[in-house]
């Protein structure tokens, strides 16, 4: 943006696409923020001289590897992986490790992009980063997955750090997957330190850090819902996924006094109109993470439950939406479908979840939405705990981090509340891209052009 001549947002978004062409996630992203941002900058002059948002939709660098390692029968596989590292204006890089077919650099770099903001929602000091590879942990032994690990952190620990850069898990990076790098890393380096999150309790992880994401989402959906002299006693959820955030954003919302409905994976959804209570979803918890079975074995178990193969929790009338599986699995019919199955409040537990158009549905019925950047943000900020933890050789008990995390979602809540009341509604997006975005624009302001 020149200083006499401003860009508009259609012309920063060619702009963009002219940049990153082929990289539709990455992109869209950068357009659900940049709408926000546009109009709150429109009279800062400050902004628009140093180009703060142009610099932000370009990662300040991107690293992408080869990644070899041999599997079981002794044949040489190769993978690809990468690490994005979008922004440290306010602290190191920090964002999770995803393995899985579906990821390319326009993935990574989406969700580097996101947790800049999400980052800078928590009030902690850390930046924005992501990494992975298209490497699929599912089907392979403990052995394959082990010399996996160990040949992408062999390439990777180059570029991270205690002060430089802080990756976690994230899709397909489980405990598993976290005790194999930081095993081969202290192996490289020959130093113990505080490099990774959502290490075991043996090893320097903290506690709450598996229930984080999914406990921040509900605790997030009960401030939309309490703001609007609402409470989530008595409430129906739908929510995606079976994984770490799902379960836990169940477990959660079962102990507020909610029912939850429906889980999935990426087979199908299970309906249970009795109501996943914790018994069973200590059960769901054994099937996924011990045995790594899929959802459709809970309707063998539980009689009462259906399920339905190739289908989707939001066909299904419930009273709130908690989407915690992958991105953009709500399009504009979906979000339609929950509008129209009574579904009043969305906070979402994984990321971009909800495509533009179908965040713009929900808008216009003036739903209680509340962007994977603010709702999620429990998992990242649980995380930087942790790192608090490490660098101070500490371990803080569960009670003690719960209600840090309990404080941090209420602040993040308190944020986009500010910056996102428009008369008696609250849009809690234009919220959070506002919240998160001013914080990291002022720092960079601060260092002048680097």
């Amino acid at each position: 943006m020149a200083v006499s001549d401003h860009v508009d947002l259609n012309q920063f978004m060619e702009g963009v696409k002219k940049r990153n062409p082929g990289q539709t996630e990455f992109v869209q992203a950068v357009q659900e923020v940049a709408q926000d941002i546009f109009e709150f900058i429109d009279d800062k002059e400050e902004y628009h001289e140093a180009q703060i948002l142009r610099r932000i939709a370009e990662p300040d660098r991107v690293v992408s590897f080869r990644v070899c390692w041999e599997d079981d029968n002794h044949n040489i596989r190769v993978q690809r992986g990468w690490r994005v590292q979008n922004n440290n204006a306010i602290g190191p890089y920090k964002g999770g490790i995803r393995f899985h077919p579906t990821v390319t650099e326009s993935v990574l770099k989406f969700l580097a992009f996101e947790q800049t903001f999400k980052n800078s929602l928590t009030g902690l000091p850390m930046g924005g980063g992501k990494g992975g590879s298209n490497f699929n942990p599912r089907g392979k032994s403990d052995s394959e997955v082990m010399r996996f690990c160990q040949s992408f952190m062999n390439e990777l620990f180059r570029h991270i750090g205690p002060d430089t850069d802080v990756p976690a898990g994230d899709i397909g990076v489980g405990a598993r997957e976290i005790g194999y790098m930081f095993g081969q890393y202290k192996r490289i380096t020959n130093r113990w330190e505080g490099v990774l999150t959502g290490k075991a309790l043996e090893y320097g992880g903290s506690q709450m850090r598996p229930e984080a994401t999914g406990y921040g989402a509900v605790y997030f959906l009960r401030n939309m819902l309490q703001h609007n002299d609402e409470d989530i006693e008595g409430k129906a959820a739908l929510i995606s996924g079976s994984g770490n955030v799902a379960v836990h954003a169940a477990e959660k919302f079962t102990e507020m006094g909610g029912k939850v409905l429906t889980l999935s994976d990426s087979d199908g959804v299970i309906h249970d109109p009795d109501g996943i209570g914790q018994e069973k979803i200590d059960w769901v918890k054994e099937l996924k993470f011990e045995k790594r079975g899929r959802i459709k074995e809970y309707a063998e178990e539980f009689s009462g439950a259906e399920y339905h193969e190739g289908a989707e929790p939001w066909d299904f009338e419930a009273d709130v939406a908690l989407p915690c599986a992958t991105q953009n699995e709500i399009s504009e019919d979906e979000a339609r479908k929950l509008v129209d199955n009574g579904v009043k409040a969305v906070a979402e537990g994984a990321n971009m979840p909800t495509t533009i158009d179908g965040v713009e549905v929900f808008r216009d019925a003036k739903l209680l939405y509340g962007p994977g950047k603010a709702a999620n943000a429990g998992g990242v900020a649980v995380s930087g705990l942790e790192m608090s933890q490490n660098a101070d050789r500490i371990s803080w008990n569960t009670e003690k981090l719960a209600t840090m995390l309990e404080d941090i979602m209420g602040d993040i809540h308190e944020k986009t509340v500010e910056y996102g009341t428009e008369g008696d509604y609250v849009n809690y997006v234009k919220g959070a891209n506002i919240a998160g975005f001013k914080k990291v624009a002022d720092a960079m302001l601060a260092f002048g052009v680097v």
